[in-house]
């Protein structure tokens, strides 16, 4: 099988010749500083690149995809595509970003535009018009020439953001505060979030929903001990709102949808599979009812899973050689059985995980895979 197949194997629940492999997207990259030591340290030469400034992602070379067997390729949505490393921008939003001060590991919001509006502002305030502010035409050749006409799967890279936007806009504090106080003021913020990404994956499968396998989505509706919100709200707020989006986007693609939640998810992941989601990111092991088997056995038929191999917190930082590879032997072991499964460990690689603990990583899934 070559990438591509191998991975439309997995998504439709049948058994590939190894487990797919997937590194160098906004959920699965690797933090600048840990990129350049992981080049450096497999002897590869590239220039620094930078796909995400929040994260401090590096834009991964395709030499190093190939090494560490990447069976996905990304299509960057933001067209800051391939920048260089910068102290702050404003996006689309009117949220402004900037790095912080001492370690520059990161980006944090430094302005929300609308910290102080009423629901009336909210009316008044300029949206970004998709229409304006992206120009998907560069997209569809672009897709082609990195997933090498085919021969890798495509992934659309994160969008779809609902209620964290909101939260980008209003400050987290008094966001979760609206949700208690103001679920009026919610809807209405909210609808606005849904008119902007329906138009967003409107203009971007006119140009490749014959071409992309996978498109992501996801707001994180849990931290490490359970919900950041009423489970309430979620089903009776956000909820409505995400299936219309993700049943829209169905109807201009047959691409697999993803959705992305941090966290102890276990009691939302019914909801998503109700509102139409075809594969869970990440899977966040070590959390609690986060277990690779309780996960496998209760939803591995009716959902695909992507991640969870390692306990990220635990294992990547500081293991003794050897013990990465143990514990995604011991993983992929369980959520292999019967297709459904993507490698990759449960978020990001960050700034302070050595090279050699990343290759004995991803070795470990290609060995262990098949």
């Amino acid at each position: 099988m070559n990438s591509r197949q191998r991975v439309l194997n997995v998504l439709n629940h049948r058994i590939p010749d190894r487990v797919p492999i997937d590194l160098g997207g906004f959920l699965s990259g690797t933090h600048r500083k840990a990129y350049v030591e992981l080049i450096n340290y497999l002897g590869i030469e590239d220039e620094l690149k930078i796909l995400d400034p929040v994260q401090q992602l590096a834009l991964p070379c395709e030499e190093l995809l190939q090494r560490l067997h990447a069976d996905i390729r990304y299509i960057n949505l933001n067209q800051s595509f391939e920048q260089q490393i910068q102290d702050s921008f404003e996006d689309e939003f009117g949220v402004i970003w900037t790095i912080d001060n001492q370690q520059q590991n990161y980006m944090n919001i430094s302005h929300h535009p609308l910290a102080d509006a009423s629901e009336a502002e909210i009316e008044k305030y300029t949206f970004p018009d998709v229409n304006k502010i992206q120009d998907f035409s560069y997209i569809r050749q672009n897709a082609l020439t990195i997933s090498r006409n085919g021969s890798y799967a495509l992934s659309a890279s994160i969008g779809g953001s609902i209620f964290e936007s909101c939260s980008n806009l209003r400050g987290a504090e008094r966001w979760f505060m609206d949700t208690k106080e103001n679920p009026a003021f919610c809807e209405v913020l909210m609808d606005k979030m849904l008119e902007y990404w329906t138009g967003f994956y409107t203009g971007l499968l006119k140009e490749i929903s014959d071409i992309v396998d996978i498109v992501i989505i996801g707001d994180d509706l849990t931290g490490q001990n359970g919900p950041l919100f009423s489970p309430d709200f979620y089903r009776n707020m956000l909820k409505p709102r995400q299936k219309t989006l993700v049943q829209h986007i169905k109807s201009l693609t047959k691409a697999k949808i993803c959705y992305h939640t941090c966290g102890s998810c276990f009691d939302f992941i019914p909801e998503l599979i109700d509102i139409g989601i075809d594969i869970l990111n990440p899977i966040q092991i070590g959390l609690k009812n986060m277990e690779p088997k309780r996960i496998k056995d209760t939803f591995g038929k009716q959902i695909s899973l992507w991640g969870g191999a390692i306990d990220s917190l635990k294992f990547l930082a500081c293991s003794e050689h050897g013990q990465i590879r143990q514990e995604v032997r011991k993983n992929i072991e369980i959520f292999k059985p019967g297709g459904g499964y993507i490698f990759s460990p449960t978020h990001n690689i960050q700034f302070d995980i050595p090279p050699e603990n990343i290759v004995e990583l991803f070795d470990a899934a290609y060995e262990f895979g098949s």
